[in-house]
């Protein structure tokens, strides 16, 4: 018996009456069956016939009119808002497009961690790369140079800033999109995870009226998050207090912020010179960056003021080497630093599918020692878990993220160190015969709370001191 297949509509807008017309006009005889398909799928087959019909795709060069053309077209610009609003509905802090010979990844960093989210054809990339560089401000045409732009658009009813930065690459421009909500959570300086003793000595030591506090990590540590709760945390009426960043991430209210150009010479150092002249209490830098930026720092806090900033160390004690590399005189820098914290992001573990483990043998001698030092809160039942993945969390064992800190207010035997340009081996040992702790000893604490894993912990803030066991 010989059956005949009848006609397949497979359509993104099945209920568009213009188009059932058209496809039942098309098959009058002939029952047609239809089909709900993604616009993802059905752009991916229609390449695929294009190929078939035409080979491969013809390189647009720098057809400036072709890469706009392509930029308009209605799936193009469905792919790129679609692409924005689930990273901002899943919580992604970056967008990463990445080509490569035959094909490109467009990735979310989630939690920290990049994780992969679609991968298309090569042939598609021209366009999406237009779509994204032709709404954010970049030359579209120049493929050749590093470029950078923002989007300022609103997705699920957030208001958001969208910061570009594209990297020519071997078979392509690498694009990166930094999400930054407008109305952001609100954190407050004891809910970013520090233990009591850290919250308690780091939010005594902010209130101080004149020093400097230093905040230290790489990016996207959460240093800017640890300045914002601590701006709200000081704000009481009665200060000044300016801050001058590049770029401005959070709006605080009470807070006078500036946003540095440098592209026409409004660098950081110029724009302190002028704060100064603000009569400001308290001053948040966004970086120092360079040995001008450093000793404005400096003479405004020996002049009474208190100033915030941050600087890129791996670990806090390194930030006073770091200032003396810079160009600063030890014994200024001994005589105006209050304090230096360095933090990391650890995830948390999902609480929905979180499971006991045992960690190993050189994990729980590392936890005893810790015990034996901060016996006062650190409890003497270690509740150790690990990841397992599930829906909830996206099948990463994970879900939200935490601060690790290690921190050191400066005391007199530091100070003298410092002053004597001592190497940072020494300067630990000093700090070490207070409440110091490192950032592993910090996150081992926490995964014992049951908060993280012990692999998470590791991950992030390494296994250097564990040979000290």
């Amino acid at each position: 018996m010989k059956t005949t297949a009848h006609p397949i509509a497979s359509v993104a807008t099945p209920l568009d009456s213009s188009l059932q017309e058209t496809v039942s006009g098309a098959f009058r005889s002939e029952s047609v069956t239809w089909w709900l398909t993604s616009s993802r799928d059905l752009d991916f087959m229609l390449d695929l016939v294009k190929q078939h019909i035409i080979g491969d795709t013809i390189d647009v060069g720098d057809d400036v009119a072709l890469l706009r053309e392509l930029a308009e077209e209605a799936p193009v610009v469905e792919l790129v808002s679609n692409t924005l609003a689930q990273a901002v509905n899943e919580g992604a802090s970056d967008i990463h497009v990445e080509p490569r010979e035959q094909d490109f990844d467009i990735r979310y960093r989630v939690d920290g961690v990049l994780q992969t989210r679609l991968t298309l054809p090569r042939n598609r990339f021209d366009a999406v790369a237009s779509r994204i560089k032709l709404i954010s401000g970049i030359d579209i045409a120049e493929r050749r140079l590093p470029q950078d732009g923002r989007i300022g658009m609103r997705i699920s009813g957030k208001d958001l800033d969208v910061r570009v930065s594209s990297l020519p690459g071997v078979w392509g421009e690498s694009i990166v999109m930094r999400l930054l909500l407008k109305e952001q959570k609100d954190f407050s300086l004891d809910r970013i995870g520090m233990a009591q003793d850290h919250f308690e000595v780091f939010s005594t030591l902010v209130k101080e009226p004149y020093g400097i506090i230093l905040v230290t990590g790489p990016t996207g540590s959460g240093k800017s998050t640890t300045l914002k709760a601590t701006l709200e945390h000081i704000i009481d009426g009665k200060k000044k207090i300016i801050t001058v960043e590049d770029p401005v991430e959070y709006n605080v209210h009470g807070v006078t912020q500036v946003q540095t150009k440098s592209e026409i010479g409004y660098t950081f150092a110029r724009a302190l010179r002028s704060i100064l002249r603000q009569d400001p209490d308290t001053i948040m830098i966004g970086e120092i960056r360079d040995l001008e930026t450093a000793e404005i720092a400096v003479q405004a806090s020996l002049t009474g003021h208190m100033v915030f900033s941050t600087l890129h160390t791996n670990d806090s004690l390194s930030a006073f080497t770091r200032l003396i590399d810079m160009g600063v005189e030890p014994f200024l820098v001994a005589s105006s630093v209050r304090a230096v914290m360095a933090q990391r992001l650890a995830r948390r573990v999902c609480i929905e599918c979180k499971t006991s483990a045992t960690p190993p043998k050189p994990i729980v001698a590392k936890y005893e020692s810790i015990q034996n030092r901060f016996s006062n809160f650190v409890t003497a039942s270690p509740d150790w878990v690990a990841s397992a993945g599930c829906d909830a969390c996206q099948h990463t064992g994970y879900r939200g993220r935490m601060g690790l800190y290690e921190m050191a207010a400066v005391t007199d035997g530091i100070a003298d160190l410092v002053m004597q340009n001592r190497p940072v081996h020494e300067l630990h040992k000093s700090a070490e015969q207070g409440d110091f702790r490192t950032l592993l000893e910090d996150g081992l604490i926490k995964a014992a709370m049951g908060l993280t894993s012990v692999e998470e912990v590791i991950r992030v803030a390494g296994q250097v001191g564990m040979d000290d066991e």
